[in-house]
């Protein structure tokens, strides 16, 4: 058993990190410190002067653990990293529910493109964003490439005779595939283009207000029509900008507004003065959370993600830890960002614009929080009322007989004593919580590279921190059945063996199939001595959803469009997930070759010898001072290579 009291006297008198565990092991904080030994053992003394949330918390507590760090620094990141693996109860959490889209320059390609994004790589592109208003992106990519007549293929390469697409004909391309622009010209469309995603309005104004005023001196009222419209919509989108009368300067305003379901951080986007965007985020908070707490668990966890940080952050409070923040924030810049709460001037004016903007943001959001709950709430009632689940749950269908498959697990018909997720608390009608929805779904070409994915979806929303893949390890051939079995043992066994990434039960567990795939998931389930509602997934002739087998029943669910839209999502994602892992492994396995288990032979070597001689006949047939050209051979690696293919024609070393 654990020594609290002991464990305390040998605490560290340096900076890390410290994980509060409950009784089962479940991580429920995750904090920094300079000093281990005097923030830990603040916990363990008189409750007098804590707050109600760190006395509930404290009274939880029934072990931690703690990591030790050179510097306060590196705490600070190993915290942020720590808290969105494990997400504790009674830390601040950023919800991710959905990822806004960005504008997306292309500056790495000759003749970059301009188009939205969900994904940010490092590829040499400059992305912009996020837009929580993806219409508004939408009419910023489309009012910039008209204007510029930018490129909209993705081709990048354009050989002799190449035929220009039909934007090209009709004037909305400068016509980079037939040569009729050249790089210079055209980087000085796509630095019009930046200027304006960086804030700077005036240089496309001005660009559009010449060519209005040139077309209309030439008389071609026409074309300066054309001009009139363009500069008509881009003051339509800088309208939605708001404008900010200050001097100038990139900045981020980030509030918290706290609410009846939680809390909501705010962040408004100041590029070149001006107000460019408003951002909002759910936040898991308590109701004894200071703001500036919320805010700067919110930073953390926030600019960590994102491509582009401004040098400055106005809060109303100054941070708990404002300087290591900023020091963090730099960092992570690549140069100085200050955090400040100022207390006159512009910046505060700013400040208030945005507080009394944020009032009533709050009631839209928490309108916004009611009505996602109650759908939440309403998914997890008729889903659960749907299978007869609730004060009379049952281990899955009652025609699900048999034994299970070898090396399954236990007995059967042994009964069922561990109940998951909202169900174990009387479900989501009794007051459980969001329903949580396992799904599984098989992938496989001709019985090939099978695979399993699992999604989650927590009441109405897809939870992506929770979907887990699984290579098929014992099952031969296109044998779904068995697949299934041995995706959702595993899963279980994960479970049972106290995997972290495991830790929650699902309430239903959904399997793409009919009859056959429920009734062998539920010989599983049982086993397994648990009482989970299995249901199957299945469509009608177009490929689409249908409705849900559970037991000797269908039920159709077109009657119930909540049910319907949420199994058709569902079966979907599970369906896509899967796809997309198989598709990885069999791209991967295309790419390998017998030169991989070579010595020596890495995979730049592998394709510089495979360009160099075509196959292994060729490397075969290679001598050794033709072997000794290829880029990164040497010595070493052609006695690795001759001992492994043997020795081909070439000399011996």
């Amino acid at each position: 058993m654990f020594d609290i009291k002991e464990s305390l006297k040998n605490l560290p008198d340096k900076p890390g990190v410290y994980l509060h565990k409950d009784a089962s092991g479940e991580i429920i904080y995750v904090g920094k410190a300079a000093s281990l030994r005097s923030r830990v053992r603040q916990y363990f003394q008189s409750s007098r002067n804590m707050d109600a949330k760190v006395r509930a918390m404290v009274s939880h507590i029934a072990e931690f653990e703690y990591i030790t760090t050179n510097t306060e620094m590196e705490a600070l990141i190993l915290e942020n990293t720590l808290i969105k693996k494990h997400y504790p109860r009674y830390n601040v959490l950023l919800r991710d529910d959905k990822t806004y889209p960005y504008i997306k320059v292309t500056l790495a390609e000759d003749f970059p493109r301009l188009f939205k994004t969900r994904i940010l790589a490092e590829d040499g592109s400059k992305y912009f964003g996020p837009y929580a208003d993806v219409r508004s992106a939408n009419q910023i990519i489309g009012l910039l490439c008209d204007v510029y007549a930018l490129k909209r293929c993705s081709t990048r390469k354009f050989p002799p005779g190449h035929r220009p697409c039909l934007n090209y004909h009709i004037g909305r391309c400068l016509g980079v595939c037939a040569g009729r622009v050249g790089k210079d010209e055209y980087r000085g469309a796509i630095d019009g283009v930046v200027a304006f995603l960086n804030g700077r309005s005036r240089e496309l104004t001005d660009f559009l207000s010449a060519r209005m005023e040139s077309a209309a001196g030439r008389l071609d009222f026409e074309g300066a029509a054309v001009y009139r419209d363009y500069l008509r919509a881009a003051e339509s989108v800088l309208e939605k900008q708001r404008v900010a009368l200050m001097s100038g300067g990139d900045m981020d305003v980030v509030l918290a507004a706290k609410g009846e379901r939680g809390a909501h951080a705010v962040v408004f986007f100041v590029r070149d003065g001006r107000l460019s965007g408003r951002e909002s985020h759910h936040l898991s908070a308590l109701p004894e959370d200071e703001p500036r707490d919320i805010v700067s668990a919110f930073v953390k966890q926030y600019y960590v993600n994102q491509n582009q940080i401004p040098k400055e952050l106005l809060v109303e409070e100054e941070l708990p830890d404002n300087a290591l923040v900023e020091a963090w924030l730099s960092e992570l810049r690549g140069g100085g960002v200050k955090v400040r709460a100022p207390r006159r001037g512009e910046k505060k004016a700013l400040l208030d614009l945005a507080r009394r903007d944020i009032r009533n943001v709050s009631l839209l959001l928490e309108e916004k929080a009611r009505t996602q709950a109650e759908k939440d709430e309403a998914l997890g009632a008729e889903l659960l009322g749907l299978l007869g689940v609730g004060a009379a749950a049952g281990g899955g269908p009652e025609a699900a007989t048999g034994e299970p498959a070898e090396g399954i697990g236990a007995d059967a018909g042994e009964e069922a004593v561990v109940v998951g997720g909202a169900a174990a608390s009387g479900g989501p009608e009794a007051g459980g919580g969001v329903i949580r929805v396992e799904a599984y779904d098989i992938s496989n070409i001709a019985g090939t590279d099978s695979v399993g994915a699992m999604v989650v979806f927590e009441g109405t929303r897809p939870s992506r921190r929770d979907y887990r893949r699984f290579k098929i390890k014992t099952v031969e051939g296109a044998d779904d059945y068995a697949s299934m079995q041995e995706v959702v043992y595993r899963r279980l066994k994960r479970w049972e063996a106290g995997d972290p990434g495991f830790s929650a039960l699902p309430d239903v567990i959904l399997v793409d199939g009919g009859k056959g795939h429920v009734n062998a998931v539920s010989l599983v389930v049982r086993a397994m001595k648990l009482d989970l509602p299995v249901a199957g997934m299945v469509k009608d002739d177009r490929h689409r959803s249908r409705g849900l087998v559970f037991g000797e029943k269908e039920f159709d669910l077109k009657s119930n469009p909540l049910l319907y839209h949420f199994v058709g999502a569902v079966q979907e994602e599970a369906h896509r997930f899967a796809i997309d892992y198989h598709r990885g492994l069999r791209a991967k396995a295309m790419t390998r070759s017998e030169l991989d288990a070579a010595p020596g032979i890495g995979p730049k070597r592998r394709n510089a010898l495979l360009a160099r001689f075509g196959g292994l006949d060729g490397i075969r047939a290679a001598t050794d001072e033709e072997l000794l050209g290829v880029p990164g051979m040497n010595k070493a690696a052609v006695d690795g290579l001759r001992g492994f293919l043997g020795a081909g024609q070439g000399d011996e070393l």
